[in-house]
């Protein structure tokens, strides 16, 4: 498997996640090759994500190696997590087929975060931008995207330029800063959406927007969806 410019090689029972902007090829194959793929579009990526905020820095190290060899109790729990995908997927007169499918779909990444956990521990990203990363995620996992969605903040409060900050973030996770400060907000509001209890209001005072409005254009940019279908 050739992938952005690296190549790796698939054993049996590997898994790989492969993201929007990448692209990869398989170069060689022996006889007996299969392999398994689910395509999950991003903003559903996005709704389905648990609440966890393992998912950046699982994603960072992905980024660095998206193979995971597994075990074959670990292989054989996620073909099964794959299959009841695409059984769902073909449920389309299923009245709860939306939530069905995220439910499928969290249950694989729920997986892979698991999988993942099991191979790395508590490893984190080595490289000379550590301590500037681990400022960045804890800064993000301290709720401070909820009043600051800028990255001018960011870059002010850890010290560097805005153009570094990003820089560096896309360097060592695939995508910029404002991607995950936007990636962040949004997951944290779809929560919010589907407790009943929370009002639409009380996202737009949480979150600093300046109307209802304001935090349905910034609900479907981001998710795809209106604050109102997700709750449907």
């Amino acid at each position: 498997m050739e992938l952005i410019g690296r190549r790796y090689r698939l054993r049996k029972d590997d898994s790989f996640i492969l993201r929007k902007s990448e692209q990869g090829e398989l170069v060689s194959r022996t006889e007996d090759f299969q392999i398994l793929n689910v395509f999950v579009k991003t903003e559903f990526i996005e709704l389905a994500t648990p609440m966890s905020n393992y998912g950046m820095r699982g994603g960072m190290l992905l980024f660095q190696n998206p193979i995971m060899p597994l075990k074959d109790e670990q292989a054989a729990r996620l073909h099964r997590s794959m299959l009841y995908i695409e059984e769902c997927a073909g449920m389309r007169t299923h009245l709860f087929y939306r939530d069905m499918l995220l439910n499928a779909v969290q249950r694989m990444i729920i997986d892979f975060f698991d999988f993942h956990a099991a191979l790395y521990g508590n490893e984190t990203v080595t490289t000379p931008a550590t301590i500037l990363m681990e400022g960045f995620l804890q800064l993000l996992e301290q709720g401070e995207f909820r009043e600051h969605r800028e990255l001018t903040y960011y870059a002010e409060r850890l010290h560097v330029t805005s153009k570094y900050l990003s820089e560096t973030v896309k360097r060592y996770s695939g995508y910029p800063a404002n991607h995950w400060i936007n990636r962040y907000a949004a997951l944290d509001i779809s929560r919010l959406l589907r407790n009943p209890a929370v009002i639409i209001q009380d996202l737009v005072d949480m979150f600093g927007f300046s109307s209802v409005s304001h935090l349905n254009r910034y609900v479907k940019n981001q998710l795809g969806v209106n604050p109102t279908d997700m709750r449907k």
